[in-house]
C-alpha cells in the first residue's frame, strides 16, 4: 500500500492496483488534477473534507471512478447530475480487490451552534495489504483491527485527551497524522508526542507524511 498525504484530511491510497482518493477538501492541494482514479470517497460534508467545485471537477475528470459519500454529500452531488452512492455504516462495497467498510454515523460534537451531520469513516482492506482506517471527523467508530490509522490530530471538536484515548482504543500498528492544517510544525510535534507518550500502545509507530509526501506501508 502506498499513501500520499495531499494536505489536511485528503489521502490518495494506492492498494491492490487501485487508486482511491479520500476527502478532497479546501485545506488540501494536489488532488485537483488527479486522473486514473478508481474511486473517490468522502466521509462528510464539511468544506475541509469536500470542496464542492474542485471535487466535482475531479469526479467529472475520472468518469470510471465510483463515488461513495455520506448521505448529505450524495444528495448535493446527485443534484448536480453526478452519479454517487450514499455510504452507510456496515454497508460494505468493493473497489476491485479492495473492500471498503463504512463505519460510524455522525460527526463528532463540536458545540451547540454547530449541528451534527452524517460522518462515515472508511476501513480499506485487501489481501496482502495493511488495513487502513480513515475516520473522517469522529472518534467513536468501531473499525475492528487496524494496521494504519489516519489519525485526526487536531480540530475544534477534539481535545488531546480524546485523541490519545482514540489511539489507545483502536491500537493500530501505525498512525499517520492527518487533519493538521491548523497546527504549526511545533504544534504537530507536541500533539504527536503526547500520543506516542501516553496512548500506551505497544509497538506503535508514527509515520508523519508532509503535505504532498508519499510513503509505502
Amino acid at each position: 500500500m502506498r499513501v500520499t498525504h495531499l494536505g489536511h484530511a485528503c489521502l490518495l491510497v494506492e492498494m491492490a492496483d487501485r487508486r482511491i482518493l479520500i476527502d478532497p477538501g479546501n485545506f488540501s492541494a494536489g488532488f485537483e488534477d488527479l486522473t486514473d482514479l478508481d474511486a473517490i470517497l468522502v466521509t462528510h460534508n464539511h468544506p475541509d473534507h469536500f470542496d464542492p467545485g474542485p471535487a466535482a471537477r475531479v469526479i467529472r475528470a475520472n468518469p470510471r471512478a465510483s463515488v461513495h459519500t455520506d448521505s448529505m454529500t450524495a444528495e448535493k452531488l446527485a443534484a448536480e447530475g453526478l452519479q454517487v452512492v450514499a455510504t452507510r455504516q456496515d454497508e460494505s462495497f468493493e473497489i476491485g480487490d479492495v473492500s471498503v467498510r463504512p463505519v460510524g454515523e455522525l460527526h463528532a460534537f463540536n458545540h451547540d451552534q454547530t449541528p451534527r451531520i452524517p460522518n462515515v469513516g472508511m476501513v480499506l482492506r485487501a489481501d496482502g495489504e495493511p488495513v487502513l482506517f480513515h475516520p473522517g471527523d469522529a472518534y467513536d467508530a468501531e473499525p475492528g483491527p487496524v494496521d494504519v490509522l489516519a489519525h485526526p490530530l487536531n480540530a475544534p471538536w477534539c481535545a488531546t485527551r480524546d485523541s490519545i484515548a482514540f489511539v489507545a482504543r483502536i491500537a493500530p500498528r501505525m498512525i499517520v497524522p492527518i487533519h493538521d492544517a491548523l497546527l504549526s510544525d511545533r504544534g504537530k510535534q507536541m500533539y504527536t508526542g503526547h500520543i506516542e507518550s501516553f496512548a500506551g500502545v505497544d509497538g506503535l509507530t508514527l509515520r508523519y507524511l508532509a503535505d504532498g509526501e508519499s510513503g509505502a506501508f
